[in-house]
């Protein structure tokens, strides 16, 4: 089985999760990348939790945020890296903001105007809208008139690393969206921005730090091997089917084009999960 070649520490962008995660990691950085998305001063309350889990019930489906943080003022952060295109993002939006107000209320609480604010952020390589935009700012109107905003507090944002409306966007939100998706072409470049500058430096201490290096190799492990389980037990579901229409070991392992050994290692390995759902 072919196995996927890592990717060195030193060539990942920011636009891969593991860097990201690292970067925000750090209190300073992290507020720098909002009060570069939002154009505002931020003041964060305490240290982001990197990809948080948020589950309202045990049967519901659960969800990873990337970098979740709060400010002084109660205003809730999600702050996602979003590398790969999907074409349920907008529902995934939906779906995380659904989950995050409910994770918001403290039991107990009679009124909905303490929800806190809350602002989900995607940042991506391409266009999910099509309209050439570095940023598009979604929020809550009425259809029949649009200038009636409805006031519930939620904000999603979708950053766009290749948008083409530079007059329109401050610059130093396009530096920063060009750092992200080169990262490692402009590791020598000289940003007029001071906060791109520091987050630069910051990139190159973490690329440089051996510990990092090491918990990412980790990282990729832990990975890599969720995978080629997934990968198995598709491959066993495989196996169990040909069985089931009355096919040997020889017949089945010639159509997966695998050995016999290959086959009979996958099911011995999950022999105890067999017998359990007999």
């Amino acid at each position: 089985m072919k196995k996927n070649k890592i990717k060195p520490l030193k060539d990942l962008r920011l636009l891969d999760r593991f860097l990201f995660a690292e970067l925000m990691e750090d209190e300073e950085c992290s507020k720098e990348v909002l009060e570069i998305i939002l154009g505002k001063d931020i003041s964060l309350l305490s240290k982001e939790q990197t990809e948080k889990e948020i589950r309202t019930a045990t049967w519901l489906k659960s969800i990873r945020l990337d970098v979740y943080s709060v400010d002084e003022e109660g205003n809730v952060y999600d702050t996602e890296m979003q590398q790969n295109w999907r074409d349920d993002l907008e529902k995934r939006s939906r779906y995380y903001q659904g989950l995050l107000d409910s994770s918001l209320l403290v039991p107990g609480e009679q009124s909905y105007n303490a929800l806190n604010d809350t602002y989900i952020i995607m940042i991506m390589p391409f266009d999910l809208f099509g309209k050439g935009r570095y940023q598009y700012t979604i929020k809550a109107f009425c259809e029949e008139d649009k200038e009636i905003q409805i006031q519930d507090g939620a904000t999603r944002i979708f950053l766009n690393t290749h948008g083409k409306n530079k007059e329109e966007i401050r610059p130093e939100l396009i530096e920063f969206l060009n750092y992200v998706e080169k990262t490692n072409e402009l590791q020598e470049e000289t940003f007029r921005s001071e906060k791109v500058t520091k987050i630069q430096r910051a990139v190159q201490q973490i690329k440089s730090n051996e510990q990092i290096g090491v918990k990412y190799m980790q990282k990729w492990e832990e990975i890599a091997e969720a995978r080629a389980e997934g990968r198995e037990e598709y491959t066993l579901e495989l196996i169990q089917k040909k069985q089931a229409k009355g096919k040997d070991l020889t017949q089945i392992a010639d159509e997966l084009e695998m050995t016999e050994e290959e086959v009979q290692k996958i099911l011995d390995k999950y022999a105890e999960t067999i017998q359990s759902q007999i």
